[in-house]
C-alpha cells in the first residue's frame, strides 16, 4: 500500500497523470489482473523522471508497462506504481539513417512510418505486438530476426530520475527475449533503430505478407499476453503443447488457442488464476510427453494473495 505521505506527494507531483488503486485488467493485453497501487501515465520525459524521484524518495517500487504484451499480473494486483509509457510516442528519421522513437511509439505506429517514408529494415517487426520500450526490454524478434539486429543506441533513464544516459549498441547485453545489464528499475525511454531507403511499396508489400502470416497462424482477434514459452534449442513451444494433446484446453475462461498453442487467449471472464492453471498445465504435459522443460516468456508479476 502506498501511504498518506507517498501518496499525496505523488497527487501534487503529477496531478492527473496519477490514479491509486487502478485494475490491471484495463492495461494488459490479455485483460486480466488485480489492482495497482497506482497507475501513472507521465507526459514526457521531465514528467517520468520527476515520477521516479519521488518513488525513489518515498521507497516505492515501480514497475514499467507498454502495452501491457508479454505480462501477466497476478489477481493479487501489485506494489507500488505501475509505469504507462504510453504518451512517449515521439518518431522521426535521423541520420544514419536511424528511426528514432520514444518508449511508447506502438508497433503501428513505426511500421505506419516506416512505409510512409519508405523505410526498410523494421519489417520483420511488422504485427509483434507492444512498443518499442517492450520491444527493446524484450529483444522481440521472429525466426530469423531479432531488435538486437537494428538498435544503435538507447536511451535510459536511472532508477532514481536524476540521470539520463545513452547506452550505444556495443554496450548492450541483448540475449533471447531479453536484454541484460542495465541497471536495475532505469527506464528505456527512446531507441534508435537502423534503417536504409527503399521504395514505399515493397516496403508495404512485405509488411503485408507478414501480417496475412501472423493473421493465418495466430489469435490476433482475441486478448492474448503473445507467446507464453519461450522456444526450446530446436524446437517450438506451440508444437510440443499440441503433441501433448492440449491444444484448445480449458480453465475457467482462458484457453490454449486452437489456432496456436504457445497462444493462451481470454475468452471472457478470464482470471490471472485461470491462465497460471493452463501454463502449468502445459508444463506439466509437455513434460511428461517429452522431457522437455518449458520456460515462461511472458513475465508473470504481482501479488500471491
Amino acid at each position: 500500500m502506498i501511504d498518506v505521505r507517498a501518496r499525496s506527494a505523488l497527487e501534487q507531483g503529477l496531478g492527473g497523470a496519477i490514479r491509486f488503486d487502478v485494475p490491471m485488467s484495463r492495461h494488459t493485453a490479455l485483460r486480466v489482473g488485480g489492482p495497482a497501487d497506482a497507475v501513472a501515465t507521465p507526459k514526457d520525459c521531465e514528467q517520468l523522471a520527476l515520477l521516479l524521484r519521488l518513488c525513489a524518495h518515498h521507497e516505492l517500487p515501480h514497475s514499467v508497462f507498454g502495452a501491457g504484451f508479454n505480462v501477466l499480473v497476478r489477481d493479487g494486483g501489485i506494489d507500488g506504481v505501475v509505469v504507462l509509457l504510453r504518451k512517449l510516442r515521439r518518431i522521426e528519421l535521423r541520420p544514419g539513417p536511424v528511426v528514432f522513437a520514444e518508449a511508447g511509439v506502438s508497433h503501428t505506429s513505426i511500421t505506419r512510418f516506416c512505409v510512409e517514408q519508405g523505410l526498410a529494415g523494421l519489417e520483420f517487426a511488422a504485427g509483434i505486438p507492444g512498443t518499442v520500450g517492450g520491444w527493446v526490454a524484450m529483444n522481440a524478434g521472429i525466426g530469423c530476426r531479432e531488435l538486437s539486429d537494428v538498435v544503435r543506441d538507447i536511451a535510459v533513464i536511472s532508477r532514481d530520475g536524476e540521470s539520463e544516459r545513452c547506452w550505444g549498441r556495443d554496450e548492450l547485453d541483448f540475449r533471447y527475449r531479453g536484454l541484460h545489464g542495465l541497471p536495475a528499475g532505469s527506464v528505456v525511454v527512446s531507441a534508435s533503430l537502423a534503417v536504409r531507403a527503399a521504395p514505399p511499396a515493397a516496403v508495404r508489400a512485405e509488411v503485408d505478407r507478414l501480417m496475412t502470416r501472423r493473421a493465418e497462424s495466430q489469435p490476433l482477434d482475441t486478448p492474448s499476453c503473445g507467446s507464453v514459452f519461450r522456444n526450446p534449442t530446436g524446437e517450438f513451444a506451440g508444437r510440443l503443447i499440441e503433441r501433448a494433446g492440449l491444444k484448445g484446453e480449458r480453465v475457467g475462461g482462458a484457453q490454449i488457442s486452437p489456432l496456436h498453442a504457445n497462444f493462451i487467449t481470454n475468452t471472457g471472464g478470464a482470471t490471472a488464476s485461470d491462465v497460471l492453471a493452463l501454463v502449468e498445465q502445459a508444463r506439466q504435459g509437455v513434460r511428461e510427453s517429452s522431457g522437455i522443460e518449458l520456460e515462461t516468456e511472458v513475465v508473470i508479476v504481482g501479488r500471491t494473495t
